[in-house]
């Protein structure tokens, strides 16, 4: 969101003038008719911009001499009257004579420093005034839902404080830290470096999904994509992986319901086939089930939101506060395309795809968590060939899924193919890992338990013995 500070709005009457330094705008402005060069990096590593000065002429002034500092054209008092008489900006600037008395009323640009925090200063205070301005009248509008409207200007303060984050980091902190993250990998003979999913071979594979990735699944309907999200998720929340650590979970369903949901993961886990549950009578040891699997669900931090037609910036906001109330260890999203971008909606739905997938990577970066995105496959690899293997080119709606996707696995069963040479082999669902950014690709082997959606490790063979233990870094 581009910040609107300090651009004239109107004081509304009986308003105080909202905050400014006129004293500390001179002072930058003439800090960089003497030493530009210093003054103006300075200035623009602090994120200085033209509407962080508050009277008119200091912001044209302050731009123009950006204009030339880019430019690569000296900043002295001659060259910027020259410059501004060029582009007829002189009225715009105060004039020669404002230029020279800037000069004239600053005799050092040591403290340059000092000024430009002030100036910053007192623009984010005006920032904060105009957001909260513009949350009173979206309030007094009520043109919206009250939870909308709290995700909305929650994310334009947000993006306020994410402003004032100095991104440039310590390169000897960045050694120190990789280092000892490194050491923890050498020490944990598991290899296990993300969040583990409770698959033993996709964990071997992937070692764990890692912060800040986004891993995409993708199938065909019918395939269990759902099934294997919440299956992740459940292992994750419960402790049912390979560190036994028990991990909070966000899940953002934008299909089925938290109730739906919630009955789908307890017969899942109760090893209790759902249609059951719509029969006039569930046995006493079905009932024993889905009580003791009641019991360690409720005790998992698991927090569904199904708004439906969830957007970007909603789920940023949403997730942002996840993570700063609860720490969240992991995102689930269930569906990619039934999200929407209405900035981006006139453009065709492959443009508003690549935009809705290039803000969840963003926010798998930025909340560093990752992040499993469900995606649907095109008709594609059902028409190339009788047994239907899905490939990359076929995620739906857009190519950006791909470029984006640190992680992608395609789903698919053989038992739905015929003609496929492992069709009779009715458990069999193969995972696909087709891409994986920073390390192997190559397929996992699971079995899926149709009638309890559910899936589990694949020992050698169906009912072999189980495999080996992940190998070591």
């Amino acid at each position: 969101m581009a910040s609107t500070a300090g651009q004239d709005k109107p004081v509304r009457r009986g308003e105080p003038v909202p905050p400014h330094s006129l004293e500390a705008e001179r002072a930058v402005l003439g800090s960089i008719l003497i030493d530009a060069e210093r003054v103006l990096d300075l200035s623009i590593e602090r994120g200085l911009s033209e509407d962080s000065f508050y009277a008119p002429q200091n912001r044209a002034l302050y731009g123009l001499l950006r204009r030339m500092h880019d430019e690569h054209k000296p900043c002295d008092l001659v060259a910027t009257h020259i410059r501004a008489g060029e582009l007829k900006l002189l009225d715009q600037i105060g004039g020669v004579e404002y230029l020279e008395e800037l000069f004239d009323n600053t005799p050092t640009a040591a403290r340059a420093g000092h000024f430009v925090d002030v100036v910053r200063q007192k623009h984010l205070l005006r920032t904060i005034l105009d957001r909260a301005r513009i949350a009173m009248d979206l309030c007094y509008d009520e043109e919206d839902e009250a939870d909308r409207i709290l995700d909305r200007v929650e994310q334009s303060f947000y993006d306020i404080s994410e402003n004032q984050i100095n991104t440039m980091e310590d390169w000897a902190e960045t050694v120190s830290s990789t280092m000892k993250e490194l050491h923890r990998i050498i020490d944990d003979k598991r290899g296990i470096t993300g969040v583990p999913t409770g698959f033993l071979d996709l964990d071997n594979k992937t070692k764990g999904f890692q912060p800040g990735d986004m891993i995409i699944i993708a199938a065909r309907p019918s395939m269990g994509k759902t099934s294997l999200a919440m299956n992740i998720a459940e292992n994750v929340a419960t402790g049912d992986v390979s560190d036994k650590k028990k991990r909070k979970v966000a899940v953002f369903s934008l299909e089925m319901s938290t109730g739906a949901l919630a009955k789908r993961m307890l017969c899942s886990r109760a090893g209790v086939p759902y249609h059951k549950l719509f029969d006039s009578y569930v046995g006493k040891n079905q009932n024993e089930k889905l009580m003791s699997a009641a019991s360690v669900l409720a005790k998992a931090d698991i927090f569904v939101d199904d708004t439906p037609g969830l957007e970007p910036t909603e789920l940023r906001a949403k997730a942002r506060r996840l993570k700063k109330r609860h720490e969240i260890d992991l995102i689930v999203i269930d569906y990619l395309q039934m999200m929407n971008f209405s900035t981006y909606a006139r453009e065709g739905r492959q443009r508003e795809t690549a935009a809705i997938s290039g803000a969840i990577k963003a926010m798998a970066k930025e909340l560093h968590v990752p992040v499993i995105v469900l995606s649907q496959l095109s008709r594609a690899p059902e028409t190339r060939d009788r047994l239907a293997k899905p490939k990359l080119s076929d995620l739906r709606d857009s190519g950006s899924i791909e470029q984006d996707a640190d992680v992608v696995c395609l789903l698919r069963r053989p038992c739905k193919y015929p003609d496929d040479e492992e069709s009779g082999d009715t458990k069999l669902a193969i995972l696909d890992v087709a891409k994986h950014r920073n390390g192997p690709t190559g397929e996992v082997r699971l079995n899926f338990e149709d009638e309890l959606t559910r899936f589990e490790t694949r020992y050698h063979g169906t009912d072999g013995s189980p495999p080996s233990p992940p190998s070591g870094p």
